[in-house]
């Protein structure tokens, strides 16, 4: 029962950083873009989020600051490909390249100019980060570790999966959102602002894997700077989208699925399963690769992707 309950909470922790990439990325594309700069958002929002928490002492400024960087890199995508639709995977992927490589180098730069030769975070930061203790709930035995007892992180991305699930499916904008994605021509024809709508939600999405980039450079290293720290989560993220159907909601769970994998390693003993740790590294991307290949034989009218995404609008066309 230990081993089960601790593999759970294992990947939770996990997961989360997936939970934040995937539900950005289940906003891009429900407005029509197939952002393959996940990788990329989720870096620089790494990179800010960490070097603010390090420079200010503050976790709430290493939070906005993650979000506020991605999205302005985001802007770069949105710009490209929705006022001079460029086009969008090739955009993703330059975005990819570019967001670790400005991580990295500003990592490096932040490192010369250390006493130390590393970069720690500050202890009043990781003690804001710290598993928060709820009065009762966590206290509760089992029900308590498994549901009440995560960083702020892993609270703060469940909230934001509900709100965002809320808002594109129980909202008049969401509604507006979900149109111009399947059909932009009869979306703007029906007087929706498509391009400011755009624009919108291209900027939130990519601000939320910002946050997701976060996680990984201030939860998983431990507080401390390690380059190339987003580890490929990113692409995990833009697979995920498809386990989950383009659902906010259900990427819940289906990221702690994949955190689950993830850990595996940690908690299968080998005198059971003799496999190298390698085996279990690929183990994720391996069922990733698999997600989309069932999912491309098997394709669900309700549960498929929206109609224009990765196809660029141009008005005077409709």
């Amino acid at each position: 029962m230990d081993m089960v309950l601790n593999i759970f909470v294992a990947a939770v922790l996990a997961g989360t950083p997936l939970l934040f990439g995937t539900v950005g990325e289940i906003i891009n594309e429900k407005v029509g873009h197939l952002n393959l700069g996940v990788e990329g958002m989720m870096s620089i929002g790494a990179c800010a989020g960490f070097m603010v928490g390090y420079i200010t002492d503050n976790f709430v400024l290493a939070i906005i600051a993650s979000f506020i960087a991605a999205a302005l890199s985001s802007l770069i995508y949105a710009v490209l490909t929705v006022t001079f639709m460029a086009n969008q995977n090739v955009t993703g992927l330059t975005l990819t390249i570019f967001g670790i490589g400005l991580s990295n180098f500003i990592g490096i730069y932040m490192l010369g100019k250390s006493e130390t030769g590393t970069l720690k975070l500050p202890e009043n930061i990781t003690s804001q980060m710290r598993d928060i203790h709820i009065p009762f709930l966590s206290d509760i035995p089992v029900i308590g570790k498994m549901f009440f007892s995560y960083n702020p992180f892993v609270y703060m991305g469940i909230i934001i999966a509900i709100a965002v699930g809320f808002y594109l499916y129980k909202t008049r904008i969401g509604l507006n959102v979900r149109a111009i994605g399947e059909n932009p021509g009869a979306a703007d024809a029906a007087g929706i602002k498509v391009t400011k709508l755009k624009y919108i939600n291209l900027l939130i999405g990519g601000g939320i894997c910002g946050i997701g980039g976060a996680y990984c450079s201030m939860i998983i290293n431990g507080g401390v700077w390690i380059s190339n720290n987003v580890g490929g989560l990113g692409w995990i993220a833009v697979a995920l989208v498809i386990f989950a159907s383009w659902k906010p909601v259900n990427a819940i769970w289906g990221s702690f699925i994949f955190g689950a994998l993830r850990v595996l390693k940690y908690y299968i003993p080998k005198s059971v399963f003799p496999f190298p740790n390698a085996f279990y590294d690929m183990l994720p991307f391996l069922i990733t690769a698999l997600v989309l290949v069932i999912t491309s034989v098997k394709q669900s009218k309700e549960n498929n992707i929206p109609e224009s995404c990765g196809i660029n609008y141009f008005r005077e066309e409709r």
